[in-house]
């Protein structure tokens, strides 16, 4: 492992990436601690407390603490997540955006455009939202959480969380294309890494006061390294369809009669479907929990992670994502057509149409099998640690994205290395990612 990290930093471009990434998320976690104006902090912590393994507690885990803090990124990544979901719908659902999404590099800078300005649109409603919201929090005294209610905080806020998410949408894509790439996909990573050391100062002192015994801490230790072999037994699970090429006669020479294989994940979506659908229930959860109304506050208690209601839809949602991101991201069609263009063909199965249908009713069982591994890890863990009182929020979907993720950026390293033939950065081990 040591070699490796050398081969890594012996190469001027992988190193100029790496430390760029690592710059980009260090300017990342400073601005985790840059508190938004007119906020009394002490009384928003003590509003905080007691948010382990809520609705609450999931957001903040996922904004590295920047939401508890109220921090410039509260926000978080989530409002580009949302618009990136709004925009991939509508290339399923609208024609003209579908052709533009077709429409080759030009099309995707267009679109990419178009995601920018819903995520401000996004940042603004929600930023107004928690503004509103925030005057009318109190803390255990009855101590108000803004010294200074009124419009202006409102619009000092709107705009201090809107540029703090417009700045990490920003990160995010020059570590995409200046660092190691999955830039998203790392700020989101690191916002969840940042909370381990507090998470297990936290464990410390619970067992020492003997709030927390032993075995719940073995437990949630041995349930951790279940979940994590799981994801990664997973995450490296395919099936191999096999392919035969027929031999051609051009001359003197003949090609093809080889054998190979299509390879299809278990996980074809990756991380995508959890983030999809957290960020999905964290919208209306989020603004239903900062209005003081009853029936209001109902819908919030049900839209919490330990209660069977939340589940239920974070289940639905993960489902319908893993689905329909493998069906933008793999057309089954043109993999059929390029099988039949290169002489290939599946055995016992025809060329064309029937080829992708059967490329198709295998990647549905595929997918199938996924979303179910996918909900299984997400809901089960969070599940069993909310009912421990576990002090910090680090279920299954932290857990998959925390492993997801870096077993996407090792692969990004691997590629470097094994392209300038250096050895691998995981010796004996083959490691399939995705892009952003």
């Amino acid at each position: 492992m040591i070699a490796s990290i050398q081969n890594i930093f012996s190469i001027p471009e992988l190193r100029r990436r790496v430390l760029f990434t690592l710059g980009m998320l260090a300017v990342y976690r400073v601005g985790c601690h840059v508190p938004t104006p007119g906020i009394d902090a002490q009384v928003l912590a003590k509003f905080f407390e007691g948010t382990s393994g809520t609705l609450l507690g999931l957001v903040s885990a996922f904004t590295g603490g920047a939401l508890e803090r109220m921090t410039v990124f509260a926000l978080g990544i989530m409002p580009y997540i949302s618009a990136s979901i709004i925009l991939q719908l509508l290339t399923v659902v609208f024609e003209p955006v579908e052709r533009l999404a077709k429409d080759g590099e030009q099309g995707r800078k267009t679109i990419t455009r178009w995601t920018r300005y819903g995520t401000v649109v996004l940042s603004v409603i929600q930023g107004a939202g928690i503004a509103v919201g925030l005057q009318t929090m109190r803390g255990p005294a009855g101590e108000p959480v803004v010294s200074n209610p009124g419009v202006g905080f409102i619009i000092l806020t709107v705009i201090t969380l809107t540029a703090g998410t417009a700045f990490i949408m920003w990160l995010g894509e020059q570590i995409t294309e200046r660092g190691i790439g999955n830039g998203i996909s790392l700020i989101i990573f690191a916002g969840i890494v940042a909370n381990i050391p507090s998470a297990i100062v936290n464990s410390i002192r619970l067992m020492r006061t003997g709030a927390m015994g032993p075995m719940v801490v073995l437990l949630i230790l041995a349930l951790m390294v279940l979940v994590v072999w799981a994801i990664i037994f997973m995450e490296r699970g395919q099936r191999r369809v096999p392919i035969h090429y027929a031999k051609r006669v051009v001359g003197m020479h003949s090609y093809g009669g080889q054998t190979s294989h299509l390879p299809l994940k278990v996980n074809m979506s990756g991380v995508i479907p959890p983030i999809f659908a957290s960020s999905i229930i964290m919208f209306p959860a989020t603004v239903a929990g900062l209005v003081d109304v009853p029936w209001v506050q109902s819908v919030a208690a049900m839209l919490t992670p330990d209660h069977w209601v939340y589940n239920l839809f974070y289940v639905a949602f993960i489902i319908f994502f893993c689905y329909f991101y493998t069906a933008v991201t793999f057309n089954p069609i043109d993999v059929a057509d390029n099988i039949k263009k290169q002489g290939g063909y599946i055995p016992g199965i025809r060329p064309g149409k029937a080829t992708s249908d059967y490329i198709d009713m295998v990647l549905g069982r595929l997918t199938f099998a996924g979303a179910i591994y996918i909900s299984a890890v997400c809901v089960l863990p969070t599940f069993l640690i909310s009912k421990l009182n576990v002090p910090f929020f680090f279920g299954g979907t932290s857990l998959l994205i925390v492993v997801g993720v870096g077993l996407d950026t090792a692969s990004q390293i691997e590629a470097h290395l094994i392209s300038r033939s250096y050895e691998g950065f995981m010796k004996g081990v083959t490691i399939k990612g995705r892009r952003d």
